[in-house]
């Protein structure tokens, strides 16, 4: 099976390790992984910030870029869910308007397209410890994922996977919600460290780079027993 790689602006600045995870985990499950150098952002943080004419540029070489793939993974909920959701409104009186509806059925979360598409959820991964999954809110409330990544966790080999307290709380980010809002964002990440720090977890995993980068600034500032990872570089350890 073709993929087409979609790496968002936080992983190809900050994580760039997930992103080679991804290809490596893919590569495994039996994908052909094709990676568009001239792929840029998806247009979700002008989006966001109220610049929809700068964002609707963005998308529409996003688009160009994409239109012609018949799958698109991501490591990102977010911006998975941005595509889908936004772009039928920030396109709907143009000529894109069609490609949209198209790549609102190519683009894949990494976890849900390794489980709903691939149908695998053992790599053969192994990660000795006990672990908490965050539900992010671009996966979780825009692209309805949560047993996808539950399934491919609970098969990693010496890991436990233990549930939180209100698991689907949000951590706090919100990309600039964070910066305009700061004491309230402080505030929900608090509240998410302490409620994975209960369940005696080693490891703190999500889906969405952003929230990880989040809570793990907390982490380091409160000197807290916990290590993000992002589920596709749990899936790639532990590998003979």
């Amino acid at each position: 099976m073709k993929v087409a790689l979609f790496i968002p602006c936080f992983v190809d600045q900050l994580f760039p390790d997930t992103a080679f995870n991804m290809v490596k985990v893919l590569e495994k499950a039996g994908c052909t992984v094709h990676y568009n150098t001239a792929q840029t952002c998806c247009g979700q943080p002008g989006y966001n910030a109220g610049y929809w004419q700068d964002a609707k540029e963005v998308g529409e070489k996003f688009i160009k870029d994409f239109e012609a793939e018949e799958y698109v993974v991501a490591p990102s909920g977010s911006c998975v869910g941005y595509v889908r959701n936004c772009y039928e409104k920030l396109f709907e009186d143009s000529a894109y308007f069609n490609a949209v509806k198209q790549l609102q059925q190519t683009v894949f979360e990494f976890s849900e397209f390794m489980v709903d598409v691939l149908q695998v959820e053992d790599v053969g991964a192994s990660l000795p410890g006990k672990a908490t999954y965050h539900d992010a809110c671009g996966a979780l409330r825009e692209c309805r994922i949560k047993s996808a990544p539950r399934k491919l966790l609970q098969q990693v080999r010496d890991l436990e996977l233990i549930e939180m307290k209100d698991v689907e709380t949000c951590c706090g980010f919100g990309g600039t919600f964070s910066i305009k809002y700061e004491p309230i964002s402080i505030g929900m990440a608090d509240q998410k460290i302490e409620n994975a720090t209960a369940t005696g977890a080693d490891y703190l995993i999500s889906t969405d780079p952003s929230c990880l980068m989040h809570l793990n600034g907390y982490i380091k500032h409160q000197t807290a027993p916990l290590k993000t990872m992002h589920i596709a570089d749990v899936l790639a350890s532990g590998w003979n």
